[in-house]
């Protein structure tokens, strides 16, 4: 464990309930993260339905319902679990296959869900004859706002957090108390002192003076990187592609779809720099970082087709779409 000399003391300790709503004291409610999803394909419908009535790409209006429900059940759920179960449970899956059918225990990989995505809009626009990197371009400018929902909600959860962190150089530090299930030292240390208490109890008791005290010196103080990664992949990530959808709504297809591949590769290289390798490292870089390198060769695929639109236009005189 990085240690960082004497313990600065009033760091924040994540202590948000993951839950929204729970009933009985189980496991029965409304979770955050599946509120997260919700808004995130709320707002989806919304933006798509804006540029479907300006007659931005191909999809019409009425087509939206029924094509933001397929995507996030196809797409999103079966791609995300799919993708986690191969890229990061390999063995698991194997072992026990069943257990992707196990969406309460968690598991969902965004690699996996943009995967999902781009198979479910072939299939549709071959279905309902669009061009497939039109309903493409038009997705992948509202996707990041779904990341974005999906990276708070890690944060709500506090789960997928940071690499150490200097609380006099990154005062905004926090301690995340997972970091017990994860790390034995840590988790040695705790119990020795609470040993009364588990994991859960611990959570329940974060705002007990002796409970603080303890947590506030075996704790690592980390960066809080769900929130970097909703800002990059999620926040910017939409503002540039929306933009450019809005403001060049006639850009060749494929242009846009390209662009997401090679921006959101960019960003999520980025912000994994600062998240806490929970699934290991792959050739020296996080597993994160190298799955995300393999879009660089989507982008390249997505803006040749774009390039050879814009070619083809030129050359008899037509405007870019």
């Amino acid at each position: 464990m990085r240690s960082f000399g004497p313990v600065v003391s009033g760091l924040y300790i994540h202590d948000i309930d993951p839950w929204l709503l729970r009933f009985g004291g189980g496991n029965i409610g409304i979770r955050w993260y599946g509120v997260a999803y919700v808004l995130g394909f709320a707002v989806a419908f919304v933006l798509m339905r804006q540029m479907a009535r300006a007659r931005i790409g191909p999809l019409k209006e009425a087509e939206l319902a029924d094509f933001i429900t397929l995507a996030a059940f196809l797409g999103v759920m079966l791609g995300g679990r799919l993708g986690y179960m191969l890229l990061y449970d390999f063995q698991g899956f194997i072992q026990a296959p069943w257990r992707f059918f196990q969406l309460w225990e968690g598991g969902m990989a965004s690699h996996g869900g943009i995967a999902g995505l781009v198979a479910f809009t072939w299939w549709y626009a071959r279905q309902h004859g669009h061009d497939w990197c039109g309903v493409g371009d038009n997705l992948v400018c509202v996707a990041p706002v779904g990341i974005f929902f999906g990276r708070i909600a890690n944060f709500i959860n506090g789960e997928l957090y940071g690499v150490p962190a200097d609380p006099k150089k990154v005062p905004w530090a926090m301690l995340f108390p997972d970091e017990i299930g994860e790390n034995p030292e840590i988790q040695r240390k705790v119990f020795s002192r609470l040993p009364d208490l588990s994991l859960p109890g611990i959570k329940l008791k974060v705002h007990d003076p002796e409970v603080r005290e303890v947590l506030q010196e075996c704790l690592t103080p980390r960066h809080p990187s769900q929130i970097y990664q909703a800002l990059l992949e999620g926040l910017l990530l939409f503002l540039i592609l929306f933009g450019l959808r809005w403001k060049f709504p006639r850009l060749p297809y494929g242009v846009l779809t390209g662009l997401f591949f090679l921006l959101y590769a960019v960003f999520r290289i980025i912000g994994e720099t600062w998240r806490h390798a929970d699934s290991g490292f792959v050739m020296g870089i996080n597993k994160g970082q190298f799955f995300s390198m393999f879009m660089f060769a989507a982008a390249a695929g997505f803006l040749w087709h774009g390039y050879k639109q814009w070619r083809a236009g030129a050359a008899v005189g037509e405007q870019p779409r």
